[in-house]
């Protein structure tokens, strides 16, 4: 299988992975055939990729990091509990306070389980979703990196689940923004912006209330927008004052965000993204944590369609650990012979002229 862009579908090609609604659920299935009206419908729904079956790539097995029962659950849970804080603000009726922990334990305890028991190297996402509900998956996906990171550094269960819970509800606070800022396509004024970066402590309010939530995941909430040379925000404390988990989640709610399409800004290729949280090593991220999340994060999943400086496109076939920007390539078309019956296959950690321009990850 492999991942290209839904502009570059065709009918009669036939999805290999299944497509996700905005909770979780199947949308379309596995080996279902395209027809014009499906891709067009895809263009609307804002889904930018998907998985297709192609003989030359058909021996590369893409796993899920999460069974879908866990994904649907978690994303379900998300959904329904921040539009239940949301509508609080909006028609008076009042979230009944102590559930959060009731709610969210049994999701957070089955995401640790089914992450360290997955079996590849590095943590890879896969999942296409329709991409116009981004709050939940983004929560979901900085969940999923947090807790692989926590994973790596040896966290015991209590420290997983802390942080896996903050992760999970650390922009909470944003279902107190008004959708109209949160979802503006042009620039937000200076008053808007003020109104943004109230947040964290709208978020910290929230879980620092509840029964049960404790008080290190409030704090992913209060300070993933805080960087350890004070110029964060909102209290604009610094390192010692910034608790591990929040530093944590502050590096995989930035990867995420930047290398995600949204409705004002075109995504960042990865390796620019990770490049983006090594320029603010030792003034917004700690190294040792940037380090940890280069190591346990692939940011290239096997299966990714890249066209590289060479004119070459292909797809991601192997990951290279020490060089997560240089994976191994399979190459299916090129300039010279347009598509390719016999593949080949590209190095990039010994082929350093060459290097990947575009890819739908």
């Amino acid at each position: 299988m492999r991942k290209i862009s839904v502009k570059n579908c065709r009918p009669g090609m036939v999805l290999a992975k299944p497509i996700y609604n905005d909770i979780g659920r199947i949308l379309i299935g596995k080996d279902v055939e395209l027809t014009h009206t499906m891709i067009t419908r895809l263009l609307h729904l804002g889904i930018d990729s998907v998985f297709i079956h192609d003989s030359r790539t058909d021996d590369i097995i893409i796993e899920d990091v999460l069974s879908d029962k866990t994904r649907e659950q978690a994303l379900k849970t998300i959904k329904h509990t921040f539009q239940e804080i949301y509508h609080e603000r909006i028609i008076n009726r009042p979230f009944v306070k102590g559930q959060l922990a009731d709610i969210f334990k049994p999701v957070m305890e089955n995401i640790i389980d089914e992450l360290k028991q997955n079996r590849n190297a590095m943590l890879m996402l896969s999942n296409i979703y329709v991409r116009d509900l981004y709050l939940y998956t983004h929560s979901l996906n900085v969940t999923l990196y947090s807790v692989t990171m926590g994973i790596a550094k040896g966290f015991n269960k209590q420290q997983l689940f802390e942080l896996g819970l903050g992760a999970l509800l650390h922009d909470i606070g944003k279902t107190k923004i008004p959708l109209s800022i949160l979802e503006k396509r042009g620039p937000l004024t200076e008053e808007e912006f003020q109104l943004i970066k109230k947040h964290p402590e709208y978020g910290f309010q929230i879980l620092r209330k509840e029964d049960g939530i404790p008080l290190l995941s409030a704090h992913c909430a209060y300070q993933h927008h805080e960087r350890i040379d004070g110029s964060g925000y909102p209290r604009g404390v610094a390192n010692k004052d910034i608790h591990t988990y929040a530093k944590i989640v502050a590096i995989s709610d930035v990867y995420d965000a930047v290398v995600s399409r949204r409705v004002y800004k075109e995504p960042k290729l990865p390796h620019e993204a990770l490049e983006l949280l090594y320029i603010g090593v030792d003034q917004d991220f700690e190294r040792e944590w940037v380090d940890i999340f280069k190591r346990t994060i692939a940011i290239y999943p096997v299966g990714s369609s890249v066209k590289l400086s060479s004119g070459e496109t292909g797809i991601v076939v192997d990951i290279n650990t020490k060089f997560p920007a240089r994976p191994i390539v399979r190459i299916l078309e090129n300039n010279e012979k347009g598509s390719l019956d016999e593949p080949y296959e590209v190095d990039l950690s010994k082929e350093l002229s060459k290097v990947i321009i575009s890819c739908t990850c």
